[in-house]
């Protein structure tokens, strides 16, 4: 269903990423090499980022923190050898009030992730578990997927795909 109203008597989280990009047709859109994992289709919020390589102890780090809606946008250089985010991560995610989990890599305990009230993406699905260096870097910008996330970027995701809100799009109410 296309929305014929202006963007302000509408809010963000209630436009499809279809209509969002027909709004902001520049607006940058991931490709589309995400599986959905978690139980909410639909997510928007700003992104906290991420680059870790095979190792999760920072992602648990970060969702151990209040999410107050924002996105976990994680880099894991779209590693298919272990899984970053699992049941016991999703729920810490579920738990702290994140809107959202995109991951550019594995995750695992899948049945647990689609139970959970959160937005998860994922590359794939891997049975083993990340190692547990305390590596990686935070707040920094994070490319994969044909776009760059900058920590604050409004970040939408849903069933038709993933996209960037420009800085001048209106903060979920």
């Amino acid at each position: 269903m296309t929305h014929d109203l202006p963007e302000q008597d509408l809010p963000l989280t209630d436009l499809p990423t279809t209509d969002l990009s027909d709004l902001y047709p520049d607006a940058p859109v991931f490709a589309p090499v995400f599986q959905e994992f978690g139980g909410r289709p639909r997510f928007t919020g700003r992104a906290v980022t991420l680059r870790v390589h095979e190792n999760n102890p920072l992602v648990r780090e970060v969702l151990g923190t209040p999410g107050e809606g924002r996105v976990l946008v994680v880099d894991g250089g779209g590693s298919l050898n272990c899984a970053l985010l699992g049941g016991q991560l999703g729920e810490l995610a579920e738990q702290g009030g994140w809107a959202g989990v995109i991951v550019n890599g594995c995750v695992r305990d899948t049945t647990e992730l689609r139970g959970l009230n959160v937005g998860i993406r994922a590359l794939a699905v891997h049975p083993r578990r990340s190692g547990k260096a305390t590596t990686g870097e935070r707040d920094v910008p994070v490319t994969f997927a044909g776009v760059t996330v900058r920590p604050g970027d409004l970040i939408s995701a849903d069933e038709d795909g993933i996209l960037i809100l420009p800085p001048h799009a209106h903060d979920p109410a």
